[in-house]
């Protein structure tokens, strides 16, 4: 339904904005739907609002596609809207990420391991809850996009040198992706190589 916007594009270094819940229910209902089906046609398990170019506080997970390996995710389908993470716990653990605006790349991250997060689900509920293991991962994935930060911030310096090329080569739109995709313009992409070059 949504092209997904690639790295270099302005919108996923923005902090997206409150919602309005009594002001917009409507349209973030169906904006809700909109993605869950984008995801899924992208074959991704997150989908977070400024990856479809609307910079605001939104995402949805639907990680049952891996419930074959992993049970528990059978029926993770959630939506979070102004979500906010309060405390970051547990072991820090390493995993290979990947992300449906940095296509054809994956690195690993380390991440906690447990979370407790406050968020008002896709019924307009306030909720508080706790998630660990690979639920947390993924919503701290997704929670990042919010707030304009990339899986690749938090692959170690080292790393983050080493895939400059690879980086700068996606955001002029080097890559094949089985959904349709949108670029930053030639200014954003600018800024974008400029700095990563300056890190």
């Amino acid at each position: 339904i949504y092209p997904i916007y690639i790295i270099g594009h302005e919108v996923l270094r923005k902090e997206g904005r409150d919602i309005n819940v009594e002001k917009e229910k409507e349209t973030i209902s169906s904006l809700i739907q909109n993605m869950f089906e984008t995801m899924q046609a992208s074959e991704g398990i997150g989908l977070a609002s400024p990856q479809i170019g609307k910079s605001m506080k939104l995402f949805v997970i639907d990680a049952s596609p891996l419930a074959d390996d992993l049970p528990e995710l059978a029926d993770f389908k959630h939506a979070f809207i102004n979500a906010k993470i309060i405390e970051k716990s547990g072991d820090l653990i390493k995993m290979n990420e990947g992300c449906l605006s940095i296509p054809g790349l994956h690195e690993d991250v380390w991440r906690y391991d447990k979370i407790k997060i406050k968020y008002i689900d896709e019924n307009f509920q306030q909720q508080e809850k706790i998630f660990e293991g690979y639920p947390a991962r993924i919503i701290q994935h997704e929670y990042d996009h919010t707030y304009g930060i990339l899986f690749t911030d938090r692959v170690t310096k080292i790393k983050r040198a080493l895939i400059q090329n690879k980086l700068k080569s996606l955001a002029l739109g080097k890559f094949k992706a089985n959904y349709r995709t949108v670029l930053g313009d030639k200014k954003s992409i600018s800024r974008f190589i400029l700095r990563n070059v300056e890190d």
